[in-house]
C-alpha cells in the first residue's frame, strides 16, 4: 500500500534497494447480471540497484513517493533507482494494459476496437 508517512516511506524503500520484488494486479471482468467473467493476476518482478540511505531520503523529501503504491513511482524520478523490470511495465505503473485488453478481446468486449 502507500506510505502513511515519510518515515514510512523511507522504511518501505530500504527494503527494496539491491533486490527483487514482484508487483501484483488483479484484474477482473464482468457482465451486470452475470457476475465476474474472467479474472487474472498479473505479475512483475522489478529490480532495485544500490541506492544511499541518504539517496532515499531526498527522494521521500520530494513527495513523490507519498501517493504512491510500495513508496516509488517507477514512472517518475524512482526510475533511476530500478535496473530491471520483468513483466508488464504498465503493471509497476498502476494497470497492466495489454492484459486488460487481451481480456476484453478474449470476451469480445471490443470488437468494434481498431
Amino acid at each position: 500500500g502507500k506510505p502513511a508517512d515519510e518515515s514510512d516511506a523511507l522504511r518501505a524503500l530500504e527494503l527494496l534497494v539491491g533486490r527483487a520484488h514482484l508487483v501484483r494486479t488483479a484484474i477482473a471482468l464482468g457482465r451486470v447480471g452475470e457476475g465476474v467473467l474472467d479474472c487474472r493476476i498479473v505479475e512483475t518482478r522489478v529490480w532495485f540497484g544500490a541506492a544511499s540511505r541518504d539517496q532515499l531520503k531526498r527522494y521521500v523529501a520530494g513527495g513523490e513517493s507519498l501517493d504512491k503504491a510500495g513508496a516509488y513511482g517507477v514512472q517518475g524520478l524512482a526510475s533511476g533507482f530500478v535496473t530491471r523490470i520483468e513483466g508488464s511495465y504498465s503493471n509497476v505503473v498502476g494497470l497492466p494494459a495489454a492484459e486488460v485488453v487481451a481480456l476484453l478481446l478474449a470476451h469480445h468486449a471490443l470488437d468494434q476496437w481498431p
